[in-house]
């Protein structure tokens, strides 16, 4: 029976093609808009780590003075080099990474690329398997590289590629600040989004690092260090120091069960209760452990003009959804004499009422599919801007089917009333009048 009153409604099309295109080009508009916005919004707001991000953590210290202190506020966002290495030896998570970025100078031993800058991750050697990082070919360096100051680096798919096009690069020399190191893996395409590990001072959808050393071996060379620093205090003319009063590292644990959780928070208020005993803390213990979900939401990544497309998409749907109401209804009741003669033929209403449902979900298809060119069109827009973000607009296939599931939905919403409305003609009335 469906699909005869499918046959019903492609007939009805053919008979109305100016209505018919109206309708489906307000439908089209109304879902190419909102589509483009809604995939902008789940790709922005996606979860970076699936599967893991209930499990990693962010920890928040505080070790500021009492100066400017006010009950109740954040702690800081970022550790002091003392707290992230001391944390690391005392190694109370399933793994854990200490981490900051940096800046340094590649050396190619290609006589036809020129010495570059490229921005770099020093790390502590549990962030490639805390953190999911996929290796195209070699390993990350171990706990014993990190205590040995070893002058391994990992590299990037991309700069792999730039440097040493399709050779293997595994075990061969790069200098680094004028220093050799040795390359020990190379990493598949890998670009988080949003960037959850380091939101500090960088766009949270930005390229992640060419280059991947271990923290260590930054401080043994003095690799110079980039991103948001805050300090108080006298830093002795050495704000990186280890007892520098300096926050500007993130530090992230691994903790299995929401026990372990429970267990090391309990732990860091220990040590901040420690610290203050000693004399390095001053404010009242103040901590925070947020896993990568409840890290986001508390940064707010998405941005907010975003946040605001998605709602006047959503409000200039509705505007369409309300001009296709009309449509339907001056459409179905133009048919009353037909729809008259089908009921005393023996047609319920009920019949008459999903004949009709049947036509307006079939125009919905159809301004699904011209809404879908429309979002792929928009998304291309998105592309072509300056942010960071504007690459990461890709229609994925989770997003296609809703473009479909939505527009059908918003359509058979839209034939509701429509369709209610002309199967109340009386049979008798519309036979009289012919």
């Amino acid at each position: 029976m469906l699909a005869y009153y499918f046959e019903l409604a492609l007939r009805s099309f053919r008979r109305n093609r100016v209505l018919t295109a109206l309708m489906v080009l307000a439908i089209a508009l109304g879902i190419g808009a909102s589509m483009t916005t809604l995939t902008v919004f789940h790709v922005l707001s996606g979860d970076p780590l699936p599967g893991h991000s209930q499990t990693r953590y962010r920890v928040q210290l505080d070790p500021h003075p009492m100066s400017g202190y006010t009950p109740g506020e954040e702690p800081t966002e970022q550790v002091t080099r003392y707290d992230a290495e001391r944390l690391l030896r005392e190694a109370r998570g399933d793994r854990q990474a200490l981490m900051t970025t940096g800046r340094v100078a590649i050396e190619p031993d290609r006589a036809d690329i020129a010495p570059f800058y490229a921005r770099t991750r020093y790390a502590s050697a549990d962030f490639f398997p805390m953190f999911d990082v996929p290796f195209r070919a070699g390993r990350g360096w171990t706990a014993q590289d990190d205590e040995a100051e070893a002058r391994v680096v990992v590299i990037s798919e991309e700069l792999a590629t730039r440097l040493f096009a399709d050779q293997d690069p595994v075990g061969r020399p790069l200098r680094l600040n004028e220093t050799e190191f040795r390359i020990i893996g190379v990493l598949d395409h890998w670009r988080p989004a949003p960037r959850f590990y380091d939101l500090a001072g960088s766009d949270a959808y930005d390229e992640t690092e060419l280059l991947f050393l271990p923290f260590s071996t930054s401080r043994a060379l003095s690799f110079g260090r980039t991103g948001n620093m805050d300090c108080w205090g006298d830093t002795g003319g050495n704000d990186t120091g280890p007892e520098a009063p300096c926050v500007w590292m993130q530090y992230w644990v691994q903790l299995d069960t929401p026990a372990r959780a429970a267990e090391y928070r309990r732990y860091l208020e220990n040590y901040s209760e420690e610290q203050r005993a000693a004399g390095r803390y001053e404010r009242p213990t103040n901590v925070r452990l947020r896993n990568v979900t409840e890290w986001l939401d508390y940064k707010q990544v998405v941005p907010g003009d975003v946040r605001l497309q998605v709602w006047l998409a959503g409000g200039f749907l509705l505007v369409c959804l309300v001009n296709t109401v009309g449509l339907l209804l001056a459409k179905f009741l133009r048919r009353a004499p037909e729809i008259g003669v089908r009921r005393a033929l023996g047609a319920s209403r009920r019949d008459i009422f999903v004949q009709l449902l049947v036509e307006a979900g079939t125009l919905g298809l159809a301004g699904g599919l011209a809404g879908l060119l429309l979002a792929l069109l928009g998304l291309w827009a998105v592309r072509q801007q300056p942010a960071d973000y504007a690459a990461l607009a890709h229609m994925d296939a989770g997003m296609l089917a809703l473009t479909f599931a939505l527009a059908l939905v918003a359509s058979l919403l839209a034939g509701l009333v429509p369709a209610w409305r002309a199967c109340q003609v009386a049979p008798a009335r519309q036979l009289k009048s012919q």
